[in-house]
């Protein structure tokens, strides 16, 4: 997972890595980018977990639009914006974001769709992770997951003096 900010244009407004990998690990949501089999661009907000190290995990049901794409995508884009904050005195914006460029697999294996809906009770249900993990087992066979491995990032902030 390499965070490269060199091609970001605005030089002056770049986000450091340790600020970029906080907003990875927090944020509620990102969107996912993809191109269908037809070229045509399709997106979608979605709740996300980051492992830690190399790859995000979402889930979805295991069919329609989305996983039909996925299954016949290599790469996707994914963002992830962090603090907004508006100053409409000052006719702008302050805000975070970071992109990632992935490749995407839909993991087979029971241990790693259960290891990434663990991830999720604890981001997001943390008092419920035993219940949860029970619910998880029990749905498993109609829960997809999609883990996305994360080839580079950048990160682009804007603050107002």
């Amino acid at each position: 997972m390499i965070f490269d900010n060199s091609k970001v244009r605005r030089q002056d407004r770049l986000l450091d890595e340790a600020r970029a990998r906080e907003i990875l690990a927090s944020a509620e949501y990102g969107f996912l980018s993809m191109v269908d089999t037809e070229g045509k661009p399709y997106g979608v907000p979605l709740n996300f977990v980051w492992d830690g190290q190399e790859s995000i995990y979402f889930h979805c049901s295991t069919e329609g639009k989305k996983i039909y794409i996925l299954e016949c995508s290599d790469y996707v884009s994914f963002c992830v914006v962090g603090n907004v904050n508006r100053l409409p005195s000052q006719f702008t914006t302050e805000y975070e974001s970071i992109i990632l460029e992935c490749e995407v697999t839909i993991p087979t294996y029971d241990e790693e769709r259960m290891y990434a809906l663990e991830l999720f009770l604890k981001k997001y249900a943390p008092n419920d992770v035993d219940l949860g993990m029970k619910l998880a087992h029990k749905s498993s066979y109609r829960t997809g997951v999609v883990r996305l491995d994360i080839i580079s990032w950048s990160g682009k902030c804007k603050k107002v003096k």
